[in-house]
């Protein structure tokens, strides 16, 4: 039995780098599209948000001299560009997807609305909703927030590459140690970097749960599905 008909997932844009340290690695891209796939067959509703980190990170821009608000567009394009190759990668192992965008590009993507979105899902197709929110000054965190609470979905699955929610960095500090779970109230008292302040209170404010899990692992996402306790969950 799978815990959630309909979710959100959103992947990093860095872990695509896989180990090559830059764009968008193939295999990884192939790992992803495999374990969405296994998903998708047993029946789940899927919406997906990438981030754009292996490419582009606009906050980062903004700190090398970039216009904050160029920077931030130059982020959101790079959200397109990953979220292309998913849709090419999805398509290629057999299951339908849609790639709808913030901003108006057609024919690159369609033009999101929540209700395109809740079609095309009911529909059966993979929806990845690409360019954030279309606006600068907010993370692709936030978007998924956002995108997550407009197609009502169950919960928000966050994929990174460490496998919860720790104390501290624990790819930097190796005495930091893991939550099982955390309410919202706690990640925004102790600052903890799950998502920024604005897309952890939104989930709050909307009850979204959100499951951070490690997503590079392979199998991990329908480990998390069928409710194995790895990961950690943040709710109320």
């Amino acid at each position: 039995m799978l815990r959630f008909k309909r979710i959100l997932l959103k992947l990093s844009g860095e872990s695509l780098m896989g180990g090559q340290g830059y764009g968008i690695d193939a295999e990884r891209l192939g790992e992803y599209a495999l374990q969405i796939k296994e998903m998708h067959g047993l029946g789940v509703q899927m919406g997906i948000v990438i981030g754009g980190g292996n490419i582009f990170r606009g906050l980062q821009g903004a700190g090398k001299g970039f216009d904050r608000v160029k920077g931030d567009q130059m982020g959101m394009c790079a959200t397109v560009i990953n979220s292309l190759a998913l849709s090419s990668a999805l398509e290629a192992v057999g299951v339908r997807s849609r790639v709808l965008t913030a901003i108006r590009m057609e024919p690159i993507g369609e033009f999101y609305s929540k209700w395109k979105a809740v079609e095309a899902l009911e529909r059966g197709e993979v929806v990845i909703m690409s360019a954030g929110t279309g606006n600068p000054y907010f993370t692709t965190d936030t978007g998924s927030s956002l995108r997550g609470i407009e197609i009502e979905a169950d919960v928000m699955l966050k994929g990174t590459r460490v496998d919860g929610i720790y104390t501290a960095d624990p790819e930097k500090d190796p005495a930091a140690t893991k939550f099982r779970d955390i309410s919202y109230d706690e990640v925004l008292k102790r600052g903890l970097r799950v998502m920024d302040a604005t897309a952890t209170a939104m989930c709050k404010e909307n009850n979204l749960p959100v499951y951070v899990f490690n997503m590079d692992k392979v199998g991990n996402l329908r480990r998390i599905m069928e409710g194995e306790d790895i990961g950690t969950f943040v709710h109320a």
